[in-house]
């Protein structure tokens, strides 16, 4: 490697570099790959020892009171809201200022989520009861332990998420990063050490010491590195708090789709043994992509937005947002291309052990279904960053919220018509709704005007997933080869070069600008 591509990437690993949007989104894609390969083998190894059965199905469920909990008390991620006020006591100058508001934040809520956990900890089985319908009273009393020892969780990844804004500001990713890989590290190594002695509760220790050694504890280390000073005070009435409180509430009291939509698949897939643990796998698949390509993206772009917006360079911020919206989407859907055509042998890969052909054939059917959507996922974190960097969080709340209601009985229809198939179908139906909503109010607040989407480079973009999925999806199912992982890594491997060699021919030869555009943005 040349001497400035190594300082170049030394740079970029540095733990006080300040990124642009382009190295931020490149490092917490990077992250972001790194921790879905280890979430993959997470996942796998969690397959092979505990299979898609009632005991996994009830872990699976054991996370979604401490999150509920996290959502409706913190806004589910706290930096979002203190992003957007840090920004201005830093443009000012007053980093003392910044670190007092987080201070104040920081001690007033671990005062009321610490009491909401203990409070938690004595509802979780009338919770479990109405929440799993489903569930016999054996695994609804494992899913009850469970939830209790993973609710103080909540706690160490909130004060990652405040320490953390103060990275965030400052342009630093390098330990939001990090953290990701040493959580999934913390709940791999439970299990192999654990699993013998403690069953499936090796994962929920794994989970906590994960997330206490990264998020919390490395956050605060990059945090009190930068200068960042803590201080002992408890303060309601300052403004910081008030307006923290003000930004964070609708992200209290809203409930958006993207976070429901797991919720809600549980609720009815708990009548289903298995079904859970089934779904999770298919959704942990899907997300690994989607992580890198939308979660990823919509984290770095928030400081760059809100920076944008708050020097009022309102023609810049719109810009900014479909440039982001267009490439995105662009890239999702060559991806969601390769994913449903390749999809059998994606999840063929995590059978084995107390996963068996049968799990892994219906994992494979509701993966394909979820890849879908991959675009709209990954758009609609953009979106919704964009309303954050405006300091409006109001209206994506109430937005989602009404979304999230109006979508139950979908899901209830088409589980009830088409199985647990049907709920993957109505999650899809949702995330499109959701989006397209998003879009349209930035556009009738003229913050982001929809026609100023690439629609031609879309248009490139879906031409290059057709073909590039009719050709992948062609050889995979002619290559003359028997079910196993060897056959499987030969057809992905194979079908890969094609998809990828009908890709960039395919926007090569429309005169695409994306590929010059990575090409230019990685020089």
């Amino acid at each position: 490697m040349p001497a400035p591509q190594r300082r170049s990437l030394f740079a970029l690993l540095h733990p006080s570099t300040s990124h642009s949007a382009f190295s931020a989104t490149l490092l917490l894609m990077l992250s972001t790959l790194l921790s879905g390969v280890l979430g993959l083998i997470r996942t796998k190894y969690i397959n092979y020892i505990f299979g898609a059965g009632p005991q996994t199905d009830a872990y699976n469920a054991a996370f979604e009171l401490p999150e509920m909990l996290a959502y409706f008390l913190v806004g589910g991620v706290a930096s979002i809201s203190l992003v957007t006020i840090l920004n201005r006591y830093r443009a000012q100058d007053d980093e003392e200022g910044g670190d007092r508001a987080i201070s104040i934040v920081l001690n007033a809520m671990i005062m009321v989520l610490g009491v909401a956990i203990l409070v938690a900890e004595v509802l979780a089985p009338y919770y479990t009861r109405i929440k799993f319908p489903g569930f016999s009273p054996e695994n609804a009393a494992l899913c009850t332990s469970l939830t209790r020892l993973l609710l103080p969780a909540q706690l160490f990844f909130f004060i990652g998420g405040v320490i953390g804004s103060k990275l965030l500001v400052r342009k630093i990713f390098l330990y939001q990063a990090i953290t990701p890989l040493i959580y999934n590290l913390g709940i791999i190594l439970g299990a192999i050490f654990l699993s013998q002695r403690f069953g499936i509760y090796s994962l929920a220790i794994g989970v906590l010491a994960g997330v206490i050694l990264g998020p919390a504890a490395l956050t605060a280390f990059g945090a009190a590195r930068e200068g960042l000073r803590y201080h002992p005070i408890f303060n309601l009435r300052h403004p910081a708090f008030s307006e923290w409180l003000r930004l964070s509430l609708p992200l209290m009291i809203g409930v958006s789709l993207v976070t429901a939509d797991k919720w809600i698949l549980s609720f009815f897939a708990s009548h289903d043994p298995g079904g859970i643990s089934r779904l999770y796998v298919a959704k942990t698949l899907f997300n690994a992509p989607m992580g890198i390509l939308g979660q990823a993206a919509g984290a770095a772009s928030l400081p760059f937005f809100s920076s944008l917006f708050s020097q009022n360079r309102l023609s810049d911020f719109a810009a900014a947002v479909n440039r982001a919206i267009t490439r995105i989407f662009a890239v999702s859907l060559i991806a969601a291309a390769w994913m449903v055509a390749l999809a059998p042998s994606i999840v063929d890969l995590f059978r084995g052990g107390s996963f068996n052909r049968t799990d892994a054939a219906e994992t494979a059917q509701y993966f394909t279904i979820f890849a879908v959507s991959l675009a709209l996922w990954a758009a609609q974190g953009i979106y919704a960053r964009a309303f954050y960097a405006a300091s409006n969080t109001l209206t994506p709340a109430l937005a989602g919220s009404i979304i999230t209601l109006l979508s139950i009985p979908v899901y209830r229809f088409f589980f009830h018509t088409v199985g647990l198939a049907g709920l993957a179908i109505a999650s899809d139906i949702g995330i499109l709704t959701h989006t397209l909503t998003l879009a349209i109010l930035l556009h009738r607040r003229r913050l982001v005007s929809i026609s100023g989407l690439e629609g031609l480079e879309l248009a490139r973009a879906l031409l290059a997933a057709a073909i590039s999925f009719a050709g992948a999806s062609a050889l995979a199912h002619h290559l003359p080869l028997h079910s196993g992982y060897t056959g499987d890594l030969i057809t992905i491997a194979a079908a890969t070069l094609i998809w990828a060699a009908l890709s960039i021919l395919t926007l090569g030869l429309t005169g695409s600008k994306l590929l010059s555009q990575i090409r230019s943005r990685m020089a």
